[in-house]
């Protein structure tokens, strides 16, 4: 089944912990095993996976993204200002699979699913797709 959700976005660079919403599917759906796919359907915001329980390290991310893509550049040719967001949601990505075992994703320990909005604030949306087998 394929779950259309929004996320509203309040900042240009931010990092939204999706973890829950995805869960949540998962449970209604009442998939015990197989997989579950994450995606954005924008070309400037993404989908990762990293440490949830400690805000330093999205704060880390956004901060380091920042200094590798700057806002402003004098060689970007983009008409829209925005060259940054692309080049970091084709950093971080747009999508994020996610293995499904017991009721249950397989993540790590410390680990969160998160939309990276790179060009808010928007409002978004995130597809999720769960696949049993």
């Amino acid at each position: 089944m394929l779950k259309k959700t929004n996320v509203k976005t309040t900042k240009r660079d931010e990092m939204i912990d999706i973890t829950s919403i995805v869960r949540k599917t998962i449970e209604e759906e009442g998939i015990r095993d197989g997989l579950v796919v994450v995606y954005s359907a924008h070309t400037t915001a993404g989908i990762t996976i990293n440490e949830n329980a400690d805000p330093d390290v999205k704060h880390d991310m956004l901060m380091r993204l920042d200094e590798v893509y700057p806002w402003e550049h004098p060689k970007y040719r983009h008409a829209e200002g925005n060259s940054a967001s692309h080049l970091k949601t084709s950093t971080v990505g747009p999508s994020q699979t996610i293995l499904i075992a017991d009721g249950k994703m397989i993540l790590g320990t410390w680990q969160g699913i998160y939309f990276c909005e790179f060009d808010g604030p928007r409002n978004r949306t995130v597809y999720i797709k769960t696949m049993e087998g």
